[in-house]
């Protein structure tokens, strides 16, 4: 399905990264007109919509004629593709013959959604990659995988099969060259997605506004607020975030703990999880679930990010994750573990702390908690590092480098 747009521009971000904007448009003057067409599983939930739902537009406002697209699937389709998304960081499941046949026959029917006219086609993830063997384009049209996970150490047996699909793609991009496969090195590139500090998620917020918000999903806006943003999925690793609340809140009674999701609709998988984080949090009147079935969407979200005392992140596996970003934009330090992208945002005791022990965890909390000044120089410290490096314009440069790249 064709996901609708909203207008953006690229002007907008000015007051933000300066002249850049200009450089920006320099580099996709080359670009004017040239068909782009973006493809993802989904339009809502989860980490690649909320880029799309932005990059797209503003490809749009600098000239490019940009497109975004969401698979039309069954169910059954995506308890197959969330099985390829967990063995592709490594999970030793089984795919039957049947769900391969199931996850070809979606793509092939989904294949119709790229126009024969595109000069360049974007494949996000695994779920809609085998449609590059099905789709008809011209033979100029230059297709690109851009992989959002993990790929360092894949089910070898998965792998095999799975990378026949992306045999015929010009360039992947992944978001770090420790994840390139090295049978197809040569096609691989590498850059960070991005956050948009625009977007409702990220937008400044009335302090005032945001303590109404916490207070009406039963938050105390004026105790300590310990925040972990993650989708209720295996890898994210929920029951270590509780466990280091608890070790935590026997030093500092008064601590509160924010579980912050939304359920996708590409992952059926999430409700099991959610169940099962549910009953390991028990009856604590101080941990708060705050996801899309009680009405918290992008503005919950932020002002929930900007309330928090400290963030805390405890995937064991993890692509990237902006939640990072998201959090230190707000000038919010984070203590994660030191997996995938996490440990290229958060620079360990200048915007955060990066930790995999569950008790080394508890101690970086709390040494942040305890200490107000060291806690506001590393939120400072991290809002700089992410509009450098991780926020939407410098994506949409990489974007029209690459293109230009492909394109000659």
């Amino acid at each position: 399905m064709r996901v609708q747009l909203k207008e953006r521009s690229v002007e907008e971000y000015r007051s933000i990264i300066g002249d850049e904007v200009e450089r920006i448009k320099e580099f996709a003057e080359p670009l004017k007109g040239k068909k782009v067409i973006h493809l993802n599983a989904t339009a809502f939930g989860g980490g690649v919509a909320e880029i799309l739902q932005n990059l797209v537009p503003l490809m749009r406002s600098v000239g490019i004629d940009a497109h975004w697209y969401a698979l039309e699937a069954p169910n059954e389709f995506f308890n197959v593709t969330k099985k390829f998304h967990n063995t592709l960081q490594g999970a030793q499941l089984e795919i039957s013959p049947q769900e391969w046949a199931l996850y070809e026959q979606v793509c092939k029917e989904n294949s119709k959604l790229i126009e024969e006219d595109a000069d360049i086609v974007v494949i996000h993830d695994p779920q809609p990659a085998a449609i590059r063997l099905y789709a008809k384009t011209k033979p100029s049209t230059k297709w690109i995988w851009r992989c959002h996970i993990d790929l360092s150490t894949p089910n070898t047996k998965i792998w095999e099969r799975f990378s026949t699909y992306l045999r015929d793609y010009d360039k992947m991009i992944f978001h770090l060259n420790e994840y390139f496969p090295k049978q197809i090195k040569d096609k691989c590139t590498d850059f960070p997605p991005s956050i948009d500090p625009l977007s409702e998620k990220n937008i400044e917020l009335d302090e005032n506004f945001c303590k109404e918000i916490l207070r009406k999903l039963g938050i105390d806006p004026n105790r300590p607020l310990i925040t972990v943003v993650a989708r209720f999925d295996p890898w994210k690793d929920l029951f270590s975030a509780i466990d280091v609340y608890r070790l935590v809140k026997k030093e500092i009674p008064t601590l509160q703990l924010a579980i912050v999701s939304a359920m996708a609709s590409d992952d059926p998988e999430g409700w099991i999880f959610f169940e099962k984080v549910a009953r390991y949090a028990g009856t604590d009147t101080d941990i708060f679930f705050c996801t899309n079935l009680n009405n918290v969407g992008n503005k919950e979200v932020n002002a929930i990010q900007r309330m928090s005392t400290v963030a805390l992140h405890t995937a064991i596996r993890e692509g990237f994750g902006l939640v990072i970003s998201e959090a230190l934009y707000k000038e919010v330090p984070v203590v994660a573990r030191p997996v995938g992208g996490v440990k290229i945002q958060i620079e360990h005791g200048k915007c955060g702390y990066l930790e995999s022990d569950v008790e080394k965890l508890a101690e970086k909390v709390l040494y942040l908690l305890e200490n107000e000044e060291q806690r506001k120089q590393l939120g400072r410290n991290g809002r700089k590092i992410v509009i450098d490096r991780f926020i939407i314009t410098v994506n949409l440069k990489n974007y029209l480098k690459l293109f230009l790249d492909l394109l000659g």
